[in-house]
């Protein structure tokens, strides 16, 4: 066994018995940020932004993906920022009409949540997007009744990367961080986990893998498929004690 898949069995142990699982919404339920990177590279070359020459996939990660819109709207028009707050909604409003044309959830995510289900665990989403983005690709993804709470970055005092949406995400469903633990995909959502005091499980959907790790999170998958995630899993699972409802029933026979 490879010393990156014994880090990963074990990065997860001390937090049993585990109660609760945040999720990212962005990136994380779904590989969105194709999307994204779409909207903004079209409206921007359609208002002459670097010249009307298209922002490419490293603009995108540097100065958008991951961040809350008051940060992109200072990025792209710093000495504008009522209008760089305009065109991030007109944005959204695009991304949405996209997002009911072409979302699509990540690989193994049915596998996941089947898992979360099973064995009971509190679950929330805690999201940077706007609130109408959030609930709809919840709603596209077919969640909206396996999530107990929504937190919006927006809507607390700070948004990702500062830690409060996550602590917020707890209180709303009522678990504690030493029994809980994170899936994200950016560098600012899993430095705001990580800060929360939360073990933060990263995805590489589209991020590069040396960006994610300077964040810190417990170790990185490619998607739920991924072996290292359930090996994790299944060692969390023997430390908790805990059963899915079928094994339970299996048992009771």
């Amino acid at each position: 066994m490879s010393a990156s898949s014994i880090v990963s069995k074990l990065a997860l142990v001390k937090l049993a018995p585990v109660e609760a699982v945040l999720f990212d919404v962005d990136g994380t339920l779904c590989d969105s940020d194709p999307l994204h990177h779409y909207a903004f590279r079209e409206m921007l070359q359609e208002i002459g932004f670097n010249g009307s020459v298209p922002i490419d996939e490293e603009f995108f990660i540097k100065n958008i993906a991951g961040k809350h819109n008051d940060d992109v709207a200072r990025a792209l028009f710093p000495d504008d920022f009522e209008r760089g707050l305009k065109f991030t909604d007109d944005k959204e409003a695009y991304f949405r009409r996209l997002v009911k044309e072409q979302l699509k959830p990540a690989d193994g995510l049915d596998k996941l949540v089947k898992w979360v289900k099973d064995r009971g665990l509190k679950r929330a989403a805690v999201t940077n997007a706007p609130r109408a983005n959030a609930e709809l690709m919840i709603s596209m993804l077919g969640l909206t009744e396996f999530f107990q709470a929504i937190i919006i970055g927006s809507e607390c005092e700070h948004p990702k990367p500062h830690p409060e949406p996550y602590l917020k995400g707890l209180e709303a469903i009522g678990a504690s961080k030493e029994h809980t633990f994170i899936f994200e995909d950016s560098p600012s959502g899993i430095r705001a986990g990580v800060a929360a005091g939360m073990p933060v499980i990263g995805l590489s959907t589209r991020n590069p893998e040396d960006f994610l790790m300077e964040a810190k999170p417990a170790f990185l998958i490619k998607n739920y498929e991924d072996p290292k995630l359930w090996a994790a899993l299944e060692e969390l699972e023997k430390q908790s004690g805990i059963k899915s409802a079928a094994a339970e029933d299996n048992t009771s026979i």
